[in-house]
């Protein structure tokens, strides 16, 4: 998985940073130890020379009163002041190298850190923009996913495409019109449009005879009273019935 992939690269570069900063620390921490024995050493060395100075003072006293012996006791002293003095100058020499050795150690740590933080925030940054990229990429390949399947117009599982229920009803309508065109091809639809035809005749005639009414004429078909002479014939529903067996006798005859 990309993302998981993309997570353990950033828990590496941080776990590197972190041991980094340790050392760094390390590092920063000795130069600080350093300072602190360098300063304890420079007062040992301060107190080394007045004490060395203050033997002498007194030696010098006690040669001018006279007392050889106690001056003597005093030069001893001030000799062994002036021996672990010149140890302590030493040491205090010893610890400046020391000393600048860690200062320019801890300069280049911080440097690295400083270094390493800037990397980190640009893994950081990547992250976000791969991990945005990723999710792009998954919502394309769902969109291309579902365009491919609607191209193809294929349904998962017992679900018929579109392709089939257009097939199922393109067939049923032709199916339909096959059986439209026999049945008007047959006897059966030569009766029935006859039949139409023969009510929408009767339809037209029962329409006149109510117009003429209410004109209070007689209709077309319709005799007055003391009328002597003779009119077109009504039509009744026997003179109907008569039309449609002659068309369907001569349907059966052509």
């Amino acid at each position: 998985d990309p993302k998981v992939q993309i997570q353990q690269a950033i828990e590496e570069a941080q776990r590197q940073h972190q041991a980094l900063s340790q050392q760094a620390a390390a590092v920063i921490g000795n130069q600080r130890q350093l300072e602190i024995k360098l300063s304890r050493q420079l007062g040992e060395v301060e107190k080394l020379q007045a004490s060395a100075r203050q033997a002498l003072v007194l030696a010098d006293e006690a040669k001018a009163t006279g007392d050889q012996a106690k001056a003597a006791q005093f030069e001893q002293a001030a000799g062994s002041f002036a021996t672990q003095l010149v140890t302590a100058e030493q040491s205090v020499e010893d610890l400046k190298s020391l000393h600048d050795q860690a200062l320019q150690a801890a300069t280049q740590a911080k440097q690295a850190v400083e270094r390493n933080s800037m990397v980190l925030q640009q893994k950081l940054s990547e992250r976000t923009k791969l991990l945005s990229q990723l999710e792009q990429a998954k919502m394309q390949e769902q969109v291309s996913a579902s365009l491919n399947q609607m191209s193809q117009l294929a349904a998962p599982g017992n679900t018929p495409s579109l392709d089939e229920v257009r097939e199922k009803i393109e067939r049923r309508y032709t199916n339909a019109l096959g059986s439209a065109e026999l049945a008007s091809n047959s006897v059966q639809g030569r009766m029935m449009e006859v039949q139409a035809s023969t009510t929408e005749l009767a339809g037209n005639a029962r329409l006149e005879q109510i117009r003429a009414s209410l004109r209070g004429a007689p209709a077309a078909g319709e005799v007055t009273s003391g009328s002597t002479g003779s009119s077109a014939p009504a039509v009744t529903p026997s003179s109907i019935q008569q039309e449609i067996a002659q068309r369907v006798e001569q349907e059966k005859r052509s």
